[in-house]
């Protein structure tokens, strides 16, 4: 008879998972770590950077104080760059939170959060359909939703799922965008949760429609609705792009596959180009209405057509150019982007097309970034924000390739030549690399006058060591993980270092970035609020600075050379005006290029590398 003393006591945390709340709390718990981590954590700490940031913030802030929510404006000028949702969205967040950092990113940060559960949840449907209950021989089957089912515990406790969410919250793309108050993130939350949503909608066309809904509606139509919604809202974020792309993603997609017409017939085309006009079309008339031809050439002319066709502000580049943004932007799981796109042989049109639907999830992925490359590739003016909307399909692909390999272990063998090992050794070559970079990054950043101290003080940091130990750590995980054939340690070593770098590394590096170039601005724009008298001028010289005006709240005329401040301050019209006296801002030697004599101007205040003076203009 055994001992009493031997039995297993039952600890709290065994009873707890065995109880029917345990996935709840891992699914609540685990997406809420995720978005905080990513998205929230010291999001509102760092004050806004010039130059692109403040002219979204100060152009919502306008918005609130002229009560003019059709025309966009900063600094008493008409912005038409972009369409007013993101400055709609910044308006109402300061509402809630206050004119302040906060309220200017909460928007990107929502849109990137949004864009992770989605994600997952796309992700646990494929999980759901794929390994729980596929459909066979092409039948129908009653729709069970992933959250009410019994195997519910085991798909949230699936690695795909968790993989998606952790790939697209944590990669040097979605993290830079979304931590800032531009219009990119909630572009690609729009428009990347509105291909997501049509994928569902066209998945679980295959399925009968569900009983607990309204009568008339399927599950798949309501997921289509959501896609025309999110579409529409695209296109109030960044104009035209937001339904280009999803019809050039979406429609190559069904013509390679032959359903087109089938498809098109279940989404409902004529409803839902109704709700998307409602959605998009009265704001274009108000502004058009508002602003007359100024708007059209403005906006559809040079911030659309005219950036696809020409350079616009100098923003070129070579036709490579994407494929390093790729690089780094999905870092370091971009080294695995080539091989899952192989993987798909999206060549193979027969074998694709007598897959279900939810099996063509890695082939909407391939139609999906390929066609966010190929456009802005073929666009003449190039910057790195433009193909942030590739990147839930780079996770998409990577994702569900690395959960195929973790599956079938016995595709993974170290001391086989194959295109897994191969990627695997350019991913400990590439990380091994970043730790280098890290450490040499201190002598190979370059003088800055905005600030001259910030190489110092980086280098007494010891950030740039950290970050090269981190990478370092890294590169041996991935390599011993390799040695002893743990592919699933592969990919947790990778994100591990990468949460790592981000935390110790990124974070500390752009605390120490806005001491530097931004605080000192941030200070003497209060000196402004404080020592400015009524009615006088505030003059900026160089390179502009938005962010004063947001700071100030005040008018700041922008000259890009010292004699461009000396004509204006010699017009009559300037001579006759009141006060006498105006302010200037710019760097030492730039006011010593004005000319200017001792006693002709008054040093108000000084912070970093910037002196704040007041002139008198005779």
């Amino acid at each position: 008879m055994k001992s009493s003393s031997n039995r297993k006591t039952p600890t709290l945390f065994s009873s707890l998972i065995k109880t029917p709340i345990f996935p709840w709390l891992v699914f609540i718990l685990g997406l809420g770590l995720i978005g905080f981590l990513a998205f929230f954590w010291n999001l509102g700490t760092a004050g806004l950077l010039d130059e692109t940031e403040p002219l979204f913030a100060e152009a919502s802030r306008q918005m609130l104080v002229t009560g003019d929510w059709i025309t966009p404006y900063f600094n008493e000028e008409t912005r038409f760059d972009k369409p007013p949702l993101i400055y709609w969205l910044m308006a109402i967040s300061y509402q809630i939170v206050g004119v302040n950092e906060w309220g200017v990113r909460l928007p990107s940060a929502f849109s990137g959060f949004f864009l992770v559960c989605l994600g997952f949840y796309t992700l646990s449907y494929y999980v759901q359909q794929t390994q729980f209950y596929p459909i066979k021989d092409d039948q129908k089957q009653d729709f069970i939703s992933p959250w009410t089912q019994p195997d519910f515990r085991k798909i949230v406790l699936h690695p795909l799922p968790w993989m998606g969410a952790v790939l697209i919250a944590f990669n040097p793309g979605i993290l830079a965008w979304a931590r800032i108050g531009v219009s990119d993130m909630l572009l690609t939350g729009c428009l990347g949760s509105a291909l997501l949503a049509f994928f569902l909608g066209y998945a679980k066309s295959e399925l009968q429609e569900g009983e607990d809904l309204p009568p008339g509606w399927n599950s798949s139509q309501i997921w289509y609705l959501a896609f025309y919604i999110l579409t529409a809202l695209a296109v109030l974020t960044k104009g035209p792009v937001g339904i280009v792309l999803p019809i050039l993603i979406i429609g190559s997609f069904l013509i390679y596959l032959g359903e087109w017409r089938q498809v098109l017939k279940e989404m409902g085309l004529l409803k839902g180009s109704l709700i998307f006009l409602v959605i998009t079309i009265p704001w274009y008339i108000l502004v058009i209405l508002v602003n007359g031809q100024n708007y059209i050439n403005s906006f559809f002319g040079y911030h659309n057509f005219q950036r696809f066709t020409t350079v616009v502000n100098h923003h070129s580049a070579p036709w490579y150019f994407y494929f390093i943004v790729v690089l780094v932007g999905f870092a370091p799981f971009s080294v695995y982007l080539p091989l899952a796109i192989a993987s798909t042989k999206f060549w193979k049109r027969r074998y694709w097309q007598h897959q279900t639907r939810i099996e063509q999830l890695q082939l909407f992925a391939i139609f999906w970034f390929s066609g966010v490359f190929l456009f802005f590739t073929l666009a003449v003016t190039k910057l790195p924000s433009y193909i942030l909307p590739l990147i839930p399909a780079s996770v998409l692909l990577v994702s569900l390739f690395w959960n195929k390999n973790i599956i079938s272990k016995n595709r993974f063998k170290k001391n086989k030549f194959n295109f897994t090992n191969t990627s695997i050794l350019i991913n400990i070559v590439f990380v091994f690399i970043a730790s280098i970079g890290s450490y040499f990054s201190k002598n190979l950043i370059g003088y800055d006058a905005d600030m001259p101290d910030f190489r110092g003080d980086l280098q007494a940091s010891g950030i740039p060591n950290i970050s090269a130990l981190i990478w370092a750590i890294t590169t041996l995980g991935i390599a011993l993980s390799w040695w002893k054939g743990r592919i699933s340690s592969i990919f947790i070593v990778n994100i591990l270092g990468f949460i790592s770098f981000f935390i110790w590394a990124v974070t500390p590096t752009y605390s120490l970035l806005d001491q530097h170039r931004q605080e000192p601005l941030r200070h003497l724009a209060q000196t402004v609020v404080q020592q400015r008298k009524l009615g006088e001028e505030l003059i900026m010289i160089g390179f502009k600075k938005p962010s004063l005006v947001f700071y100030t709240q005040y008018r700041v005329k922008y000259h890009p050379e010292p004699w461009d401040t000396m004509a204006y301050i010699h017009n009559p019209l300037v001579q006759k005006s009141s006060p006498q006296t105006l302010l200037i801002l710019a760097h030492p030697q730039e006011l010593i290029d004005l000319g200017l004599k001792p006693d002709q101007y008054q040093i108000v205040d000084q912070a970093g590398a910037y002196q704040l003076i007041r002139v008198h203009k005779t």
